[in-house]
């Protein structure tokens, strides 16, 4: 079994079916440990135990995992960066896990990558149902992409929607949903599985408003119970990668009230005239 990839569908597909699942734990609290090992396998999912940073990317290198657990204050490599060179390679739903509730780090983890977290202390009833709705959302996104065979092309000058084959390009922005490569100015681009879902949603509705409920419920699931703020760190982080200036955005503009949307050449045209 492989860990879960952006067409990693047959996994998924069992995944989302609540079979065993294998989790690699990366916590170096013993009485955290002991708690989540008799819990999660009483709920049919497979523990392996990293105690360090170190010995989790070591871990997920040699064995294959359908999900994560990170928690934020490891030894030797933090949490953080354990998260990032993870999500460097590997699709693989993350949830973090701090003691520590501040929004600062709840917006780095989500940043880098994260697909939720939770916050200790917790109870193990919602930190299931968390895994079991990132487990499910992956698999759904997955089946999506695989699905999906022809996209919307907006032409750069014209603004004009044409069909193309597995792509989807609104002006000089590209994604190619297979390859799971973005194409801005001619540029490669790499994003995070998150801020790609958005953005190949986005510009599947490229001129029209795509409500904030809309965005969250496609991207991380209608059972989604974490903050909405969720969806305005990711916006901001592709942002950051896709626009020249992103203190003034001009592809993804925010429609007040309502939500996100992704300019074509000729609105922008319009709204600059």
């Amino acid at each position: 079994m492989k860990a879960a990839a952006p067409n990693s569908l047959t996994n998924l597909c069992r995944v989302a079916s609540e079979e065993i699942v294998r989790v690699l734990i990366a916590e170096d609290e013993e009485s955290f440990i002991d708690a989540l090992v008799i819990g999660l396998e009483r709920e049919n999912f497979v523990v392996t135990i990293a105690r360090d940073g170190s010995e989790a990317l070591e871990l997920f290198n040699e064995l294959d995992f359908d999900l994560v657990l990170l928690d934020i204050m490891l030894p030797k490599i933090s949490g953080l960066d354990v998260c990032r060179n993870i999500r460097s390679k590997s699709s693989v739903p993350i949830i973090m896990v701090t003691a520590k509730s501040t929004e600062i780090d709840t917006v780095v983890g989500l940043e880098i990558g994260a697909d939720d977290y939770v916050a200790k202390p917790y109870r193990l009833r919602e930190l299931v149902s968390r895994m079991r709705a990132v487990l499910r959302r992956t698999a759904l996104n997955a089946e999506a992409r695989q699905v999906a065979m022809e996209t919307v092309e907006v032409s750069s000058t014209t603004g004009v929607a044409t069909r193309n084959e597995h792509s989807l390009t609104v002006g000089e922005v590209r994604l190619d949903p297979d390859r799971h490569e973005c194409t801005v100015r001619g540029t490669e681009v790499k994003l995070p599985l998150k801020e790609f879902e958005l953005l190949q949603l986005l510009l599947a509705n490229a001129g029209r408003v795509v409500t904030r409920e809309t965005l969250i419920d496609r991207v991380w699931g209608y059972d989604y119970v974490g903050d909405t703020k969720t969806l305005d760190v990711h916006v901001k982080r592709l942002r950051s990668r896709i626009e020249v200036d992103p203190t003034r955005p001009e592809l993804i503009t925010t429609i007040r009230g309502l939500g996100y949307r992704f300019e074509t050449p000729r609105n922008r045209d319009v709204t600059q005239t």
